[in-house]
């Protein structure tokens, strides 16, 4: 790995739970740019052993003493979905930078109350979207700003597998459980069309996004059969773009996800691995200037590492954001609930027009 630059985020994670041990304990000790400086959770015993596992130069078993340590620069929101509003309102309101796991939330509302808290705060909010740190997809986005002229169609794809846990458990670290973790008051799986939604639906939702722009209304049908949920969603873009987008969990083939798009001067074809093989997508991009198909090389596939130190680039050296920020998290919970309205009414759905939640 590069060596650590001179000036650094410090960087507190609450939670610690399988997507912080995972990913985002690793992502801080190996950004060039960040450091794990502080593991807050409510289990000693999990808080403890992630800290003398990883590192992590303090510990605390309360968010309140944990944001007001004045050495603490940001924190990385790694908990339930629940809690991920009120999580970052209280880190915004202690005067700390934030980085949200996706979704962003799980109601409408609650993403507007956080949208004026951040607006209010003045500090860096960016939502963990990681495929927007997949290199394959960054050279799809430079394709289409710099030379694809208008965007005609889009197609996109997320399809979990079957076989999605003998593979990542094989290239996971082994995860740590409590029984004194907080969880929810309600099991967020005990819904598994909401579930499902919310953890792959977003990824799925932002994508389409990052490349199309913002989606003003959808059209979605939902077919539950044979223990698989598929979404057929038509999207109807702001640029005029027409957009086609597929759900699927758990399809019985290997992870199959991706996108293709067509422009005035281009073509993109992508092929996405599971981001636990930390693996950049295959994208080829065809130009009509020359005739040909360029790949990109993609070596570094760490999405979650890379997604950190651009959080700490845009805090520290002022760039601008390359992740997702809170217009585009609130963007993607009003598709999700909108998809879930269209559902159950049969028709377009404009996603200004939606409350509440998937």
């Amino acid at each position: 790995m590069p060596a650590k630059q001179e000036r650094r985020l410090r960087v507190g994670v609450l939670g610690a739970g399988q997507i912080a041990q995972a990913a985002h304990f690793e992502s801080c000790t190996k950004a060039v740019n960040a450091d794990l400086y502080a593991i807050c959770d409510v289990a000693d015993d999990l808080r403890e052993r992630m800290a003398i596992t990883h590192g992590a130069e303090r510990t605390y078993s309360k968010y309140d003493k944990m944001l007001a340590d004045p050495n603490l620069d940001a924190v990385i929101i790694a908990t339930a979905d629940a809690f991920h509003v009120p999580a970052s309102l209280r880190a915004l309101e202690a005067g700390k930078h934030v980085l949200c796991e996706k979704p962003v939330g799980i109601t409408v509302e609650e993403c507007l109350q956080l949208k004026a808290a951040v607006e209010k705060s003045g500090k860096v909010f960016q939502v963990g979207h990681m495929k927007r740190f997949d290199a394959g997809l960054q050279a799809a986005k430079s394709f289409i700003v710099n030379e694809m002229g208008e965007v005609i169609g889009l197609k996109a794809w997320y399809c979990d597998s079957t076989y999605r846990y003998p593979m990542t458990d094989a290239v996971q670290p082994l995860i740590v459980s409590s029984a004194k973790a907080k969880k929810p008051s309600e099991n967020p799986k005990a819904d598994l069309r909401r579930y499902y939604m919310l953890a792959h639906g977003c990824h799925l939702i932002d994508t389409a996004r990052y490349f199309a722009g913002d989606i003003v209304s959808v059209n979605a049908r939902l077919s539950e059969r044979a223990g698989i949920w598929c979404w057929f969603v038509d999207v109807e873009f702001a640029s005029g773009t027409l957009g086609h987008l597929d759900l699927t969990v758990q399809v019985r083939m290997d992870w199959h996800e991706g996108f293709q798009i067509y422009g005035k001067n281009g073509s993109i074809l992508g092929k996405t691995y599971n981001p636990w093989y930390y693996k950049t997508s295959e994208v080829d991009i065809f130009r009509e200037a020359d005739g040909a198909t360029h790949r990109v090389l993609g070596a570094d596939g760490h999405f979650y590492r890379r997604q950190v130190e651009g959080f700490a680039r845009t805090i520290l050296d002022s760039t601008p954001m390359e992740g997702a920020d809170i217009d585009d998290g609130l963007a993607s919970v009003q598709a999700m609930v909108a998809i879930a309205r269209s559902v159950e009414s049969g028709k377009t759905v404009p996603l200004a027009d939606v409350e509440g939640g998937v």
